[in-house]
């Protein structure tokens, strides 16, 4: 990968060791750039700042407009890419991951119905 991103040279052999790990290769990306609109003014919305990438061997697509310049988008697009296949690539972690979050509204639940009875016995007396 010998692109270079507006963000520091750390971040740029961060951003190309991570993809290299993945198998990630910039001849499997296929970068468009569209309007973004919303917040950012008047560029946003002139200019084709939002990115979208697709990477076409597993049609994967992202879209990035979270930044107002293009170059910091197309940097997050990769980086949001590379999220993305970690996670593919870690199906047990990401299991374990929902399983933490189904206890925590499983807890929430039961607090809540708690406190419902609770308030209903206050009531009765």
């Amino acid at each position: 990968m010998s692109l270079s991103f507006p963000v520091s040279v750390e971040k740029n052999i961060n951003l190309r060791n991570r993809m290299e790990a993945l198998g990630l290769k910039e001849i499997h990306l296929e970068e468009t750039f569209v309007k973004s609109g919303g917040k950012g003014g008047q560029n946003v919305n002139k200019v084709s700042t939002a990115v979208v990438l697709k990477h076409k061997v597993l049609d994967l697509h992202i879209k990035c407009t979270q930044y107002r310049t293009q170059g910091l988008n197309r940097y997050k697009a990769r980086v949001l890419l590379c999220e993305q296949m970690e996670r593919l690539n870690e199906p047990k972690k990401q299991t374990e991951i929902s399983k933490h979050y189904q206890k925590k509204k499983k807890d929430k639940l039961r607090k809540t119905r708690r406190k419902l009875r609770d308030l209903n016995l206050d009531d009765k007396q």
